[in-house]
């Protein structure tokens, strides 16, 4: 420390010699002098800005052993001694026996090894200050942290630090020659001098600020257990753009951009992406995750619709083209029209469904994300009731439940705007819950989705639950016999729902197509499930090939392929069939209402029996096969079984084939005195 001052005054003295001389006019002269040592003071300025990647710039707290952290400070020496990794109004002075139990205990002991380097605790100000709780930057404190020994980065929890670690060793960065210059300008650090995170999914890579994690910190919120969520979509995409294309897309909520980004790099031409977000921050990053995957910024005005709209040609040919734009959701919906439209606001959607609807090409998907799992999984029935509009209560089927809830408030938006939807798919998993829905124009259509929200009555004993009828009659009796052999009330009226089906198989198995084309591995299974669970059937004959990929017909609506449609001739695709076509299509629908997968399932551990031991799971659905039910799992609850027995035959079918507990101990007991 003695020496780094007499340097800094050596130096100071210099320049006050420099001055003089320049005053005298024996040096250069003092405007130019001024200049040189302002750009000094800037050249400082950005190496203390870029973090230190180098083994010789490598922060103090990083070490190999406990000698070398003591090294810091001559404890052999006489006298006080500071600590150097904490500032002198934390730890103040003191000898070398204790100062070398506190670097022992404190910086030592909560080390993060990480290839031979140990990271300990630091106390310096290396962070801004944390404002106090009156928001007071002078009166804050500084919070302790690691130095990274890969890029640099402070970190402030251990656990945060081992996280961040693993990031590295997944990206190949394992060693300390890291730098951030190759994907991120140094020009515009990420906030609080911290480098940004590389993240790569399907083929795409977009930065992350170290906070991602944090919505309520960051703007540009990614969470990593969403990748399921977006590889559905992706593949409902993909499918749309087999029937037609140009496809004009929007992602209402970029953040990253990296939904976006996806569907421009893999679907390339076949789609227009659009990605707005109303965040400044938010419109930054996409456009810098754009330039890093080679995908051209559209940011002017829109050009006309078809290839004629391209921008001019660049230096290196874009991969895709994608516009980003920053604009409120609402506004965008409501001011161009879409043909695929995908919500995934921070929490619940009902806010954005009117303007999605309003200006949605006929035959275009809707996907909606809603991720207020409290509100939807009946944790928060008051907040269920104001956003949704329906009253629930916690039941087995509570994620089967949440869909059908969801489903019921996307139709009624959609009939406002005299458009009804068929439903392509609905999945529910632990942090999100995924609805895509197909919009069909007309009041017609309209009417005939409105007529599937209806009230369903749930049994509170034993869970018995079945839709209303339509009509005015009122006739609440349920199949079980709660009502009279228990006092009270027992039965509940719980929705408005969505009655119809969750699933269109046809759909699901071009989505299951698009998945293998694309090499989704994780998600393929999932999407098997739900194939099965539309067919309500245990068999897993999937077909991958072209055959799969024939027309459909939705609400009497053909949907035809790129491939069918060259065989079909000149009527061009998604349009209405007419005349007695048009008759026999929607009497072949009626007659197949009956092939439709039953709604919501049963689990059997609930309604297992006591002191019964039950049959494997796969078992079961062999049992319910023979005795004349349609039966499969169901994605919703790994224990669930979708099938179209009612709770009495489900659990006369359950009990047939348990086994009681003690049979074993009394064949023992049996067998032990027969020998005696």
């Amino acid at each position: 420390m003695a020496e780094l001052k007499e340097a800094d005054a050596a130096q100071l003295h210099q320049e006050d010699v420099d001055i003089k001389r320049g005053e005298d006019g024996d040096g250069p002269p003092a405007g130019d002098k001024a200049a040189e040592q302002a750009a000094k003071i800037e050249a400082a300025a950005d190496s203390d800005a870029r973090p230190s990647t180098t083994m010789s710039e490598r922060h103090v707290s990083i070490q190999t052993k406990l000698e070398g952290l003591e090294m810091l400070v001559d404890l052999n020496g006489a006298g006080r001694k500071s600590c150097p990794l904490c500032p002198e109004e934390k730890f103040k002075a003191c000898y070398s026996h204790k100062l070398r139990r506190h670097l022992q205990n404190l910086h030592w002991k909560v080390y993060v090894e990480f290839e031979g380097q140990r990271m300990c605790i630091c106390h310096l100000p290396c962070r801004n200050l944390k404002p106090s709780l009156s928001g007071d930057q002078a009166s804050g404190r500084h919070v302790a942290h690691y130095h990274c020994v890969v890029c640099s980065v402070t970190i402030a929890r251990k656990t945060d630090m081992i996280s961040h670690l693993k990031r590295h060793v997944n990206k190949g960065e394992t060693e300390a020659s890291y730098s951030g210059s190759s994907d991120v300008t140094l020009e515009e650090p990420a906030p609080s001098g911290q480098a940004y995170e590389i993240m790569k999914e399907l083929g795409t890579n977009v930065q992350l600020l170290p906070n991602h994690t944090t919505p309520q910190k960051s703007d540009t919120y990614f969470n990593r257990k969403m990748k399921t969520n977006r590889q559905l979509v992706f593949c409902s995409l993909a499918v749309l753009a087999e029937e037609r294309n140009p496809l004009e897309c929007l992602d209402a909520f970029g953040a990253t951009g990296i939904m976006g980004l996806q569907w421009a790099k893999h679907l390339r031409s076949a789609v227009k992406v659009t990605i707005t977000d109303i965040s400044d921050t938010c419109v930054k990053m996409i456009k810098e995750n754009c330039e890093l995957n080679n995908i051209r910024v559209d940011g002017g005005s829109r050009g006309p619709r078809g290839p004629d709209g391209a921008g001019g040609e660049a230096k290196v040919a874009p991969n895709a083209t994608v516009e980003v734009a920053k604009m409120d959701a609402n506004v965008i919906m409501h001011l161009r029209p879409f043909d695929y439209i995908h919500l995934d606001p921070y929490g619940t959607a009902v806010n954005y469904l009117d303007a999605a609807f309003r200006n949605v090409r006929n035959l275009g998907i809707i996907s909606v994300t809603s991720t207020d799992t409290g509100s939807l999984y009946s944790k928060s029935p008051n907040v269920t009731l104001r956003h949704y509009g329906c009253h629930v209560v916690r039941t087995e089927y509570y994620k089967e439940l949440a869909a059908r809830m969801i489903v019921a408030t996307v139709a009624r938006a959609a009939a406002r705007c005299n458009k009804g939807i068929e439903v392509l798919l609905a999945v529910a998993l632990e942090h999100f819950v995924l609805v895509v829905v197909r919009v069909l124009r007309g009041p017609t259509q309209a009417d005939e989705s409105a007529k599937k929200l209806r009230k369903l009555v749930h049994c509170q004993w034993c869970e018995e639950r079945v839709f209303l009828k339509l009509g005015n009659m009122v006739d609440d009796t349920l199949p079980c016999n709660c009502h009279g052999s228990l006092p009270g009330k027992t039965a509940v009226q719980l929705g408005p729902l969505w009655c119809g089906p969750l699933f269109n198989t046809g759909f699901l198995r071009r989505m299951l197509s698009a998945a293998v084309q694309h090499s989704m591995d994780d998600i393929q299974p999932l999407v098997k499930t739900l194939i099965c669970e539309s067919e309500c059937t245990t068999l897993k004959s999937l077909v991958h090939g072209a055959s799969a990929l024939t027309n459909q017909v939705e609400c009497g609506v053909v949907i035809k392929t790129l491939q069918s449609g060259e065989e079909s001739g000149p009527d061009q695709s998604g349009k209405r069939k007419t005349g007695d076509e048009s008759g026999n299509v929607v009497k072949k629908l009626k007659s197949d209402a009956s092939l439709e997968h039953p709604p919501f399932y049963y689990s059997i551990h609930r309604h297992s029996i006591r002191g019964m031991n039950m049959p494997k799971l796969n078992k079961f659905l062999q049992y319910l096969t023979e005795a004349g039910f349609r039966v499969s799992r169901t994605h919703f609850d790994p224990t669930g079984v979708r099938t179209d027995a009612t709770l009495e035959q489900f659990k006369s079918v359950l009990t047939k084939y348990s086994v009681p507990t003690y049979t074993n101990a009394t064949a023992t007991q049996t067998s032990v005195s027969t020998e005696k």
